[in-house]
Formats: structure tokens, C-alpha cells, sequence
């Protein structure tokens, strides 16, 4: 007896220990993987050179005009909206670039990238996320705003987007910010911006304007770059630059203004952007003023893309940077890696100071290379010849650049402007951002290698108390381990990682079959066919619900091609679904008094149901017509923050009902409020995914009943809930691309932002299938346990944390073996933080907090 109690103790133990190691080694191998980044503090001045004083600058004034996700194409096809900076491209006024925004592509890190000319951490994405953060503040270092405000060009403004007021706080004079995250709304978040512009074109006080427009990213979030509203969107912000254009021709103190037109990132095909597909890496670049008719070449516009999204010349985005610099007449910044546009070289006529633009730029970036590989291989007059070394990158650099600069002296001499060496002064300055690009994460082997030990640990750990359990002589432990190690070894090709769902929905599809021909075989009956059939059409219909991964992104999917042109279908199903959620509800609410169980039932169900309508109405109005739009009518006044909390706190309290249930209510008290919290659950869920995710529900409660009536051993159990988790994920629309987050629902009930509250709203959206697999796994356990079984939470928790810790250490791996390859940052380093999401808030937060919660619930006996 005491030896049994020991062994249980230590198993206990052993599997406390492995969970608590799993998120210790996420960190740890995290802080190796992305170590922040330090940069040089202070401002950049202009240093003496051979070549004269600095050269004069052509403009005096800037007006920098962001237009969230303004893809490429938008701007420069036939297709697109901006008909007036087309003529402007074309009479010489515009000159256009495609811009290459480095993944990760989200505001934060690209307007970093923008006004510092440096290449932002890959941290600056989950920062991206956190409007309460001020770690990420760009105030101690050097950018193009803090240049502009050390030579007293005037005041700074900013309208738009606040994530430019938490990075740069107290810079602005004037300023009116808009949260990036309410992602609903593309008209008054874009008048909030319009608004300032006509008094402030009046003002002669001010160097530098901001203009941060959100509209067009939110029309791409909602409903894609081809939805109705995009073309209309493009022809006001077209508008918009007529009216500061028209402004700087007519007004003499803008006559020196230069106006920036630009997308911090692009979208891909879905109307997301986070990750590398070529529309999300592809924003428009335009420089305009009268001014550049004397330098620029009358482009034809519209254009047509060399590749697809690369329009006229492609240059980087960090090159803004250096470019705005000399164009304005103040120093590159310490940290900036871009390199100047010589095709804007021609405003100088002087040789000596073309040459200079171009030498600064390139020794400002030689002073970060210096810091990091030394001086001496770059000295002129140092006593190693780098041209006579092995032939490395850096070596060829020094060597390149001492060519370089010994000839940059005889041109000057000459008074000529050689294209040759031109041509090998961007190829030198293209080398070294290159390679400091490169290096931009210093990986911290030590804490690589740690990190995997310890993850390692944990699966020995948690594989030990598995083998302790007996659980390892079930005969669907080998299923269970292929499906751990395909998955493990799947990894290592980017690939399959940007198409994940595959693999979880032709293994889901497997395993049913299987399932189902042993049900068959045991059964032998009409009914258990049947079911096995209509389990099969709901998976198959729920792989086929969302389009997903990276290759056919966009592509037609059930809700595109048929739920998005069938609105009132849509609506039927989703009314349905509500309903037959209230009338189980009613069912397991018995033991209240009539009145009160409808009552309740009652309200709850008008308040979820009239908030995912009113939400649907602004989010996508045309998915409201016919009987929904009358429906929705009749709501019309009530506020749409109050509906979501009724709803919230009437699912609170009937959640409450059911831990006093589950107190009171013996055996069947527990079973009663078991399924309460499940259908709990599933309404909060719908409410909190998008409308036409809704039916995805009710698939998968056809589903978890068809599972109901077999008879799935611990480790089945274990293996359909991993397997289903993971297929709803991606079914909902989710992918390894962090453009694939849904932000559409981080704020209902909450009229401000909270990082706790949006951060659980986020992930109930993000995850509302997993969610609901936990559930049904926590009814099937129950079930056991009630027959007789008295260690099938234990056992299955073990599984998931085999599978867990399994998984992050062969995902630790693969990133640490390919972390030279070309994807690193665009494929294996996003797959990384969905792993984290996936052990630390699905395991860790989910499976083991709520589904140990529900279980010990339903076992209080």
C-alpha cells in the first residue's frame, strides 16, 4: 500500500515537473533564438570628410503618408484606384519604387525598419500585439524624426495609426491617435485622420507631418483585397494626396515639401499580412514634389509587375531612411542598414557631392560592421590586405571597400561621376546590409541547446509516468507515437510547415476510418454505418470550410464560393445553431425553477445571438440581408459593448450555477453540469468567431456524437483530441503565419484595451475549435470514469504532455539546424511562436487549466 501510494507520488510528481519544464524551455531556447538587440544610443552627426562641407538640401518640409497594407499593385496596375498619382508618375512629378518590407510584416517592426533604417527584432511582432507596451519605444535612439527635431526643421505632427505615439512618446507637438485594432470599422478611423489635414496645410509651423491611414488594412482584414470596398478606399486616399500635391503647388511655404506615399506592409490574398508571401513583402514606395520633374524619368503608369508584385525598380524599406536623410540634409542614423536611392542622385550637380551622399551612407554602415567583425580589415593603411585573404563575406567587403574608397578620391578629382564605380558603391552598400541583415540575430547556442535538454527532460519525464501508468501496452500507443514523430520530423521542411493542415486532416480523416471500420466491426449494425458515414461528410465538410497555409491563400473554400453568396443560408444555419444551444442549456437546467432556466436561457440567447448579427452588420453588412437584416432591425439602439457583456455574464453566472451543481448535485449533478459547461462553452465560442465560422460548431457536434458512440480507449481519446484540436484550428481559418491571427474579436465586452482581457478574448477566437475538443474530450473522460476507470485524467494528460513536450523539443530542433536557412525568419521563426501559443495557451492554459477544472468538476465524488 505504501509502495503504491510512493509510485503515485513520484508519477505526480514527475508530471507537475515536465509541465513546469515545458514553458521554461520555450524561454529559455526563446532568449537564445531572439536576443534583443542592442543599438547604439545618441544621434548621428556629420562627420569631416575629404569631399567638403555636407551638400545642400532640396527640400525643407515632410509630409510622410502611410497607408496601412498598401500593396503594390494597388497603386501602380490597371486595376488600381490612384488615378492621380499615376498622372503624377507619369509627368515626372512621382517617382515609384516597390518597397521591400523584410518579414515580419506588421506595423510595429516596419515603421522601426522605416525611420531607423535598421532591421527590427522578430520580438517587435509580439509587441506588435501589446498596445499597453512602452518597452519598444524608439525615443533614446536615432531616426529620421529625431533628426528632424535636432535641427529644428519646425513641429512634428502625427494623425493616424498610435502605434507611432508608443514608439515615439512625447515627440509629437500635435497629434491624434487611432487604435490599429479595431479592426471593424475603415471609414471613421480614416475621417479621424482627413480631418486635420486642411488647417494644417495652412500652418507654416511644422517640418514633419505623419499621416498613418488604417482603413484600407481593415477592408483587407474583413473581406480582402478584392472586396467592393477596396477600389473606393484607393480612390479617397488618391484624393487625399491631390489635396497635400495640389497644396504644395499653390502654397509658398510648401513649395519645398516633399511628400512620402507609402505602405508599411502589404496583404496576401486573404486580406492578412504578418508573414513572407510575396503581396505581404511588396508595399508601394512613392516619392512626390514639382521638384522631381528636373531628376525623375516620365514613367508610364499603369504598370505592369516584372514579377507579381514587383513594379518599377525594387529597393528596400529600411532605404527610406538614408534616403529622407540626405534629402532633407541631416545625418544617417547610427543604426540605419538601408542604403540611398541614386536614382535620386541628379539633385545634386556636383560630382563631389554625389560622391559624398554615397560615402557618408556607406561609412555610417561600415561603423556597424567595424562593430562587429574590427577595424583593421577595413584601414587603409593597416598592415592586413583583406584582397589577399581567404575569400570570405567579410573579407570581399574589406576588400571591395578599400577599392571603393581609394577610388571615390580620383573621381572627385576628375569631377566625374563614374557609372562603374557607382554601380559598385550600391553593390558594396547591398553586400553589408546583407550581412548584417544576416546577423541580425546573434544566436545564443548555450541557450539553444539548453532549451531542447530541457524540453527533452520533460518528454523522458512525462514518458517515464506514462510507463508507470501501464499505459504504453495499449494497443493505439503506436499510432499515438507515429503520429508524434511524423509530426516532429515534418518540421524540418518549410514546406509542409506552411501547410500543416494537410497533415492533421488526411491523419483526422485516417483515424476516423479506422475508427469507424472497428465500430462496424463491433457493432454490426445499419446505425453504427451511418454514423460513421455522417462523421466522415462533417470532417470532410470541415477541412473544406476555410482555405488556409500559404500556396492557396484566398483560393475558393466553402464559405467563399457558396456561405459568402448564400448570406440567409448562413443565417438559417446560425440561428439554428443558437436554438438548439438554448434548448440544451434548458435541458440541463432542470433542477431551476422553470421560470428562471427560460428566463435566463432567454436573455442570453438574444444577447449573443443579436451581438454576433449587430457585430456582423459593421464587420460585413453584406452577409446581412433578407430575414437577418430584419431581425437586426429590431435591435437597433442597444448597444453593442452591453449585449456582449449581458452575454458574458449570463454565461458566467450559469457557469457558477453549474460548480454549485456539481457540489450539490451528486453523480448525476456532475454529468448534468459536465454538458452544461460544454454547451456554455460552445456559445461563448460562437460569439466569439466569426459569423461564418458558426456552422463549424455544429459539424463538430456531429462529430463528437458520432465519437459518443464508440467505444475509444484512454489513448483514442487522447489521439482524436489532439487530432481534432489541430484540424478545427486550421478549419477555422488558422495557419503557422501570423497573418493568419484574428483580431476581429479581441474586443467584444471591453471598451478599452486591457492586455488580460483582449489577450483571452484573442485566443478563445483563435482557438474556439481546440477549445471545443477539450470539452468533448473532458465528456468522453467522464464517461470512463463514471464506468469504473479512476486514472483517465492522469493518463490522458500524460499523452498530451508527451505529445506536447515531444513536439516543442523537435520543433527547438529543427529551428536550431536550420537557422542558416533562407526561411528562417519567414517560416520556422513564426512556427516557433505558434508553438509557444500552442504549449503554454492550448496545453498548458487549456487542456491541463480548463479540462482539469471540467474534469474535477465532474469527478467530485
Amino acid at each position: 500500500m505504501v509502495s503504491s501510494h510512493n509510485g503515485s507520488l513520484l508519477r505526480t510528481l514527475l508530471l507537475v515537473a515536465a509541465n513546469l519544464l515545458i514553458p521554461v524551455s520555450i524561454v529559455v531556447f526563446a532568449l537564445g533564438f531572439f536576443p534583443y538587440k542592442p543599438f547604439l544610443p545618441g544621434l548621428a552627426e556629420f562627420e569631416s570628410l575629404d569631399f567638403g562641407s555636407p551638400p545642400d538640401a532640396p527640400f525643407d518640409r515632410l509630409i510622410f503618408m502611410v497607408v496601412d497594407a498598401l500593396r503594390s499593385d494597388f497603386v501602380y496596375s490597371d486595376a488600381s484606384g490612384f488615378d492621380y498619382v499615376q498622372s503624377l508618375i507619369r509627368d515626372g512629378s512621382a517617382m515609384p519604387f516597390t518597397a521591400n518590407a523584410r518579414s515580419p510584416t506588421v506595423t510595429m517592426p516596419r515603421i522601426k525598419s522605416m525611420t531607423t533604417g535598421s532591421i527590427p527584432s522578430f520580438v517587435d511582432l509580439i509587441l506588435n500585439f501589446d498596445e499597453a507596451d512602452t518597452s519598444s519605444t524608439l525615443a533614446s535612439q536615432d531616426t529620421w524624426l529625431a533628426q528632424i527635431k535636432a535641427k529644428g526643421m519646425g513641429k512634428l505632427l502625427m494623425y493616424g495609426d498610435d502605434t507611432w505615439l508608443k514608439l515615439f512618446p512625447n515627440t509629437f507637438d500635435r497629434e491624434d491617435g487611432t487604435s490599429s485594432f479595431f479592426v471593424a470599422d475603415f471609414t471613421e478611423v480614416d475621417n479621424n485622420v482627413t480631418r486635420n489635414i486642411a488647417p494644417e496645410l495652412e500652418n507654416n509651423d511644422w517640418g514633419l507631418m505623419v499621416l498613418h491611414y488604417l482603413g484600407l488594412d481593415h477592408i483587407g482584414h474583413k473581406a480582402g483585397p478584392k472586396s467592393s470596398n477596396m477600389l473606393p478606399k484607393q480612390r479617397e486616399m488618391d484624393g487625399i494626396v491631390k489635396t497635400l500635391f495640389e497644396a504644395m503647388e499653390s502654397k509658398p511655404h510648401l513649395d519645398s515639401t516633399l511628400l512620402v506615399l507609402c505602405g508599411d506592409h502589404g496583404m496576401n490574398d486573404a486580406g492578412n499580412h504578418g508573414a513572407s508571401s510575396p503581396g505581404e513583402t511588396s508595399p508601394a514606395l512613392v516619392f512626390m514634389s514639382p521638384k522631381l520633374k528636373k531628376v525623375s524619368h516620365r514613367l508610364s503608369a499603369p504598370a505592369q509587375p516584372k514579377d507579381e508584385f514587383d513594379y518599377y525598380s525594387m529597393v528596400e524599406q529600411s532605404d527610406l531612411a538614408p534616403t529622407i536623410a540626405a534629402l532633407l540634409g541631416f545625418p544617417v542614423s547610427k543604426n540605419n542598414l538601408g542604403a540611398f536611392i541614386p536614382d535620386f542622385l541628379p539633385f545634386w550637380h556636383k560630382t563631389s557631392d554625389q560622391i559624398q551622399i554615397l560615402v557618408r551612407n556607406a561609412r555610417q554602415i561600415l561603423n556597424i560592421v567595424t562593430a562587429a567583425f574590427g577595424s583593421e580589415l577595413f584601414d587603409a593603411q593597416g598592415s592586413i590586405d583583406p584582397c589577399a585573404l581567404e575569400q570570405t563575406e567579410i573579407n570581399e567587403l574589406a576588400c571591395q571597400w578599400r577599392r571603393i574608397n581609394k577610388e571615390a578620391h580620383i573621381l572627385v578629382a576628375g569631377n566625374k561621376l563614374d557609372q562603374k564605380w557607382l554601380d559598385d558603391m550600391s553593390q558594396w552598400l547591398r553586400r553589408a546590409q546583407d550581412l548584417m541583415s544576416s546577423m541580425a540575430s546573434n544566436y545564443d547556442m548555450p541557450k539553444l541547446y539548453i532549451g531542447q535538454a530541457i524540453a527533452a527532460v520533460a518528454a523522458i519525464a512525462s514518458t517515464v509516468v506514462l510507463v508507470s501508468l501501464g499505459t504504453h501496452r495499449d494497443g493505439q500507443i503506436l499510432p499515438f507515437s507515429l503520429m508524434t514523430l511524423s509530426y516532429g520530423a515534418m518540421m524540418y521542411a518549410s514546406s509542409y510547415v506552411e501547410e500543416e493542415q494537410h497533415f492533421w486532416y488526411w491523419s483526422s480523416s485516417i483515424w476516423l476510418v479506422i475508427q469507424g471500420v472497428l465500430h462496424i466491426r463491433r457493432r454490426n449494425s445499419l446505425a453504427g454505418i451511418a454514423w460513421v458515414f455522417v462523421a466522415l461528410v462533417a470532417l470532410r465538410l470541415t477541412r473544406g470550410w476555410n482555405q488556409t497555409g500559404q500556396k492557396f491563400a484566398g483560393s475558393p473554400d466553402i464559405v467563399k464560393s457558396f456561405i459568402n453568396t448564400h448570406p440567409q443560408l448562413l443565417w438559417a444555419i446560425v440561428t439554428f445553431g443558437y436554438i438548439l444551444m438554448s434548448f440544451r442549456l434548458l435541458a440541463r437546467l432542470k433542477s431551476l425553477p422553470s421560470l428562471a432556466s427560460t428566463s435566463a436561457t432567454s436573455v442570453l440567447l438574444m444577447s449573443a445571438y443579436s451581438f454576433k448579427l449587430d457585430f456582423t452588420s459593421e464587420d460585413a453588412p453584406e452577409l446581412v440581408v433578407g430575414f437577418a437584416r430584419s431581425l437586426n432591425d429590431m435591435f437597433v439602439g442597444q448597444s453593442l459593448l452591453w449585449r456582449a457583456r449581458t452575454a458574458f455574464i449570463l454565461l458566467s453566472i450559469l457557469f457558477g450555477y453549474g460548480i454549485h451543481r456539481s457540489f450539490t448535485g451528486g453523480r448525476n449533478g456532475q454529468l448534468q453540469s459536465a454538458y452544461l459547461f460544454h454547451h456554455l462553452y460552445t456559445i461563448f465560442g460562437m460569439t466569439q468567431s466569426r459569423a461564418t465560422n458558426i456552422p463549424l460548431f455544429l459539424l463538430s457536434d456531429i462529430l463528437f456524437h458520432a465519437l459518443q458512440a464508440t467505444d475509444l480507449s484512454v489513448t483514442g481519446i487522447t489521439i482524436t483530441a489532439v487530432l481534432l484540436q489541430y484540424t478545427t484550428f486550421f478549419a477555422f481559418g488558422g495557419s503557422n503565419a501570423i497573418s493568419s491571427v484574428d483580431l476581429s474579436s479581441a474586443y467584444n465586452g471591453i471598451s478599452g484595451f486591457n492586455f488580460f482581457a483582449v489577450g483571452f478574448l484573442t485566443l478563445v477566437s483563435n482557438w474556439a475549435g481546440p477549445i471545443f475538443w477539450t470539452s468533448a474530450a473532458n465528456l468522453l473522460l467522464l464517461r470512463k470514469y463514471h464506468d469504473g476507470q479512476r486514472n483517465v485524467f492522469w493518463q490522458y494528460i500524460t499523452l498530451q504532455t508527451v505529445f506536447v513536450s515531444a513536439t516543442v523539443a523537435l520543433v527547438m530542433a529543427a529551428c536550431t539546424s536550420l537557422r542558416t536557412h533562407l526561411f528562417i525568419w519567414t517560416v520556422f521563426s513564426p512556427k516557433y511562436l505558434y508553438c509557444m501559443a500552442w504549449s503554454l495557451g492550448q496545453h498548458l492554459l487549456i487542456n491541463i487549466g480548463f479540462g482539469g477544472l471540467l474534469f474535477w468538476l465532474g469527478t467530485r465524488n
